[in-house]
């Protein structure tokens, strides 16, 4: 089994059946021997994005995380402190509050990045894609 960490868009792009989710990412996701994560940093942004119109989720926003992650069987991953130690010292190879955060989240708890965003790389991120 592997333990997987999903990118806000890859986590979009799945639930909602989208073709730019390649193929690989939607078998890893698929897998049900893989265990999927979501970053609590991914409701938070999703939030903000919906609040400033700039993200169209096709409904309220409120339950929709709930919805999803039960149909689904993804599991949280919390912010923990130690993951805010590691952002401390992260290089700005991306500038993006949020992708800064998956960074350390996977580089701490050792687990790949499951994302198109090949910005991650610079950061020595196991991305797979």
């Amino acid at each position: 089994m592997t333990t997987l960490l999903l990118d806000t868009h890859t986590v979009l792009w799945f639930w909602w059946d989208d073709p730019q989710l390649s193929a690989t990412a939607k078998a890893l996701i698929c897998d049900p021997a893989n265990r999927k994560l979501v970053s609590m940093a991914t409701p938070w942004e999703v939030a903000i994005k919906v609040s400033r119109k700039k993200l169209d989720i096709g409904g309220p926003f409120r339950g929709f995380f709930d919805q999803h992650m039960i149909r689904t069987y993804f599991e949280w991953l919390p912010i923990a402190t130690k993951h805010l130690d590691y952002l401390a010292d992260l290089p700005f190879h991306h500038n993006d509050p949020f992708d800064r955060l998956l960074v350390v989240q996977a580089l701490s708890e050792n687990l790949p990045l499951v994302s198109a965003d090949s910005q991650f790389d610079a950061s020595g991120v196991n991305r797979l894609w």
